[in-house]
């Protein structure tokens, strides 16, 4: 079966992994400027730099179907700069999965494909989606849902060693980013990240508020705006998890394939 992803994402790389690994052909969409801070397990990676890597599974930036088709025929994801997902309309998949996270609805419909499958909070089963998966930490992570919706948005980021929004780097001014330390770096609470640089003022420093290691953070020269997530620390410190999908991205992107081949079995 041929699915369209939208968004990619670390949690849309999760899933892509796990479509792609159980013989699925696989697609994504962007934006021309992803913000993904975990970008090191993000396929969205690949707009920048034209190829990337996560895990065992490559994506290349692909431009038009027969550059599409020859990633896919080489064992790879093609990603499309696409934000208003067009390859949907043009390449009639037989699923597709919104995991742009959003938190609400931005353009999918249930009659988009055979098989439509959302990511967490903002949509509902039976009238945007066929189904929704979990997304929120917990129990319920990963269960598919085929009647009603996601736990709504907290605004409060899962427990990681017993840390939530302190996990969390911020912009506290709009302005240019700039990293000064890399994913997988170990901090110390108060220690410079990055700064936010702006005309005619002292840069905005970036400081982590515990200890901990890099998990995510965006590249330099992006335009940021105030408030706006620039990375994260995790505490735990192991320094393989910057780099391979995590426990969450698995347990959704599992829920996905079960949604896709129940409804699929039922079609």
């Amino acid at each position: 079966m041929f699915v369209i992803i939208k968004g990619a994402g670390d949690l849309a790389s999760g899933i892509a992994l796990r479509l792609h690994r159980s013989g699925f052909t696989v697609v994504m969409t962007e934006t021309a400027a992803p913000l993904a801070v975990r970008r090191t397990v993000a396929f969205s990676q690949a707009v920048y730099d034209g190829v990337t890597q996560v895990e065992d599974l490559t994506a290349v930036l692909a431009r038009n179907e027969a550059e599409m088709r020859a990633a896919s025929a080489a064992g790879r994801i093609a990603v499309f700069v696409d934000p208003a997902a067009e390859t949907v309309r043009a390449f009639r998949p037989g699923a597709v999965v919104d995991a742009i996270m959003a938190k609400r609805n931005i353009g999918t419909s249930i009659s988009d494909a055979p098989v439509v499958v959302a990511i967490g909070p903002g949509f509902t089963a039976g009238i945007d989606c066929h189904a929704v998966v979990e997304t929120k930490r917990g129990h319920s992570l990963g269960r598919v849902i085929t009647e009603g919706s996601a736990f709504p948005n907290t605004g409060i980021p899962g427990d990681i060693g017993g840390f939530t929004l302190e996990r969390l780097l911020r912009a506290g001014a709009g302005g240019v980013f700039e990293a000064k330390a890399a994913i997988g770096d170990r901090v110390k609470k108060g220690g410079l990240v990055a700064v936010v640089r702006h005309d005619a003022a002292p840069a905005t420093p970036v400081c982590a508020e515990i200890d901990g290691i890099v998990r995510g953070l965006l590249p330099s020269g992006l335009a940021v705006t105030k408030g706006l997530k620039l990375g994260d620390i995790d505490p735990r410190c192991e320094r393989a998890h910057c780099f391979t999908v995590s426990d969450k991205a698995l347990a959704v992107g599992g829920g996905v394939l079960e949604a896709i081949l129940g409804r699929a079995g039922r079609i």
